[in-house]
């Protein structure tokens, strides 16, 4: 079945993952949920590529490999000088038997849909050359670096069919994961002046966790106001027909 040409589906892999519960960040330390959170997975899909006419919806991620935990001692920069003295807990798991170099691999299904908070972008809507820039720039392996969850853990994507190959979770049956944090609402994203945070209670089965759209999410606490940066074409950014002029066409 063929995608939608809003549609990208993607392997992102690397040795370790950090998708940070925000309970454990007290005093510096940080320890990962066992699977991956909504927010960094939309951050991979913007690193890949992004503009403020769309929003990146997150469907479905598929955990490829069995997790474990390692903790490392860190020396993160104190904003008052210096460095200090952290215990960070990442994902990694064993070696690949393709590569034999350990880590963690998901598969992810998103697409895009048109900020409809941003009117001042709508002459930028075309679905068709925005889909061949995310596709070209997936197939280059993302137009910024590539993250999973923090800067800490560098990562790489690649194009993929979701759901193709043999995952360590397969017939893992389901299994609820409790409170999770989902992502954050901007501003520019939900159309009121204040920054907020959503969690919810997901599932996974046989290794998927089909995520919830945001606004279905149950749980959800304002952090603070702030107000929504503007964007224009013209100005701080480059109308998508100008973008994708000259560049060659997919194969």
């Amino acid at each position: 079945m063929s995608k939608a040409r809003n549609t990208i589906e993607f392997t992102a892999w690397g040795r370790y993952a950090l998708f940070t519960d925000p309970l454990t960040r007290v005093g510096g330390e940080k320890r990962s949920y066992h699977f991956p959170t909504y927010e960094a997975l939309k951050g991979i899909a913007k690193s890949i590529y992004w503009k403020p006419s769309f929003i990146w919806i997150i469907d479905e991620v598929r955990v490829m490999k069995r997790v474990r935990t390692q903790t490392k001692g860190v020396r993160p920069i104190k904003f008052s000088g210096g460095n200090d003295l952290s215990i960070y807990t990442f994902l990694t798991g064993d070696p690949d038997p393709e590569t034999s170099v350990p880590g963690v691999k998901y598969q992810v299904r998103a697409h895009f849909e048109w900020n409809k908070h941003r009117p001042e972008l709508a002459q930028d809507r075309n679905e068709h050359k925005h889909y061949q820039i995310a596709a070209r720039m997936l197939e280059r392996g993302g137009r910024q670096d590539v993250f999973l969850g923090t800067r800490d853990c560098q990562a790489y994507v690649a194009p993929c069919e979701f759901g193709s190959g043999d995952g360590d979770y397969d017939s893992d049956g389901e299994h609820e994961l409790g409170v999770m944090f989902h992502g954050f609402d901007y501003p520019d994203e939900i159309g009121r002046p204040e920054l907020a945070t959503r969690f919810w209670r997901p599932t996974i089965k046989n290794g998927r966790i089909r995520f919830l759209r945001p606004e279905d999410c149950p749980l959800r606490k304002v952090v603070h106001a702030m107000t929504p940066k503007y964007f224009g074409i013209g100005t701080n950014v480059l109308d998508v027909a100008t973008e994708v002029q000259g560049a060659e066409p997919l194969t």
